[in-house]
């Protein structure tokens, strides 16, 4: 088996106090998750449902799932009874699934709000004018089987490090703003959710709190 248990530490030991890691284990088998649990890793990060679905099944039940991809409305009912957060919420319609689905269930579902601050066309999310707009709407207070707990965004996939950085600091800052403006005193509001495992030694800079890493741990995909 790829070494999972040394990467992972390996990684672990790189991240400051505040900041979690969600193990990004998306088309990597059960048994390498099962060796980061064993490790004590508990969050971990799935993009399709059907493949979420088999290893909620198949693996321990106090694992953490994240959804991290971008998620179709007539998907969430599936996923809404075990997942622990939806980290790409890119519009409201999606929230109001959410919403809906997680009132069948009984349950309230974390969520994060997807900004598109990359340059390129091919990544999802609002923009920050389209957040501030959801945000200054209201009908999230509806909500109340839905919590929204921070931001999440990709920065755009290109070796200038200073552009990555930029776009991390886009993020913090308009996190601040809208803590100040909406969330002053929901400390659930709290997760800037930016980093992968090319960029998250550059996040953690940025006032991440937690980094989405799967190839540096897992390595290359399996299947």
């Amino acid at each position: 088996m790829y070494q999972v248990k040394e990467k992972l530490h390996e990684v672990l030991s790189r991240l400051p106090e505040g900041v979690r890691l969600v193990a990004i284990s998306k088309y990597h088998p059960a048994d390498y998750i099962l060796a980061a649990y064993e490790e004590g890793q508990r969050v971990f990060g799935e993009s399709h449902e059907q493949e979420l679905r088999d290893k909620h099944t198949a693996l321990p039940k106090d694992i953490e799932w994240h959804f991290i991809g971008h998620l179709q409305t007539n998907k969430v009912k599936y996923i809404v009874p075990y997942i622990s957060m939806i980290e790409a919420v890119d519009s409201l319609k999606l929230l109001w699934e959410i919403q809906k689905q997680a009132a069948k269930s009984g349950r309230m579902v974390k969520v994060l709000l997807e900004l598109h601050i990359a340059e390129e066309a091919t990544k999802y999310g609002l923009t920050l004018d389209a957040c501030r707009e959801l945000l200054a709407g209201g009908e999230w207070r509806q909500m109340a089987n839905v919590q929204i707990c921070g931001l999440m965004m990709m920065a755009s996939n290109t070796d200038d490090e200073a552009q990555i950085e930029r776009e991390f600091q886009v993020a913090a800052d308009f996190f601040d703003e809208v803590k100040a403006q909406y969330f002053p005193a929901d400390s659930a509001f709290c997760e800037r959710s930016w980093g992968m495992s090319d960029d998250y030694h550059l996040a953690v800079r940025h006032r991440s709190t937690m980094v989405r890493i799967g190839t540096s741990i897992f390595g290359p995909r399996v299947y």
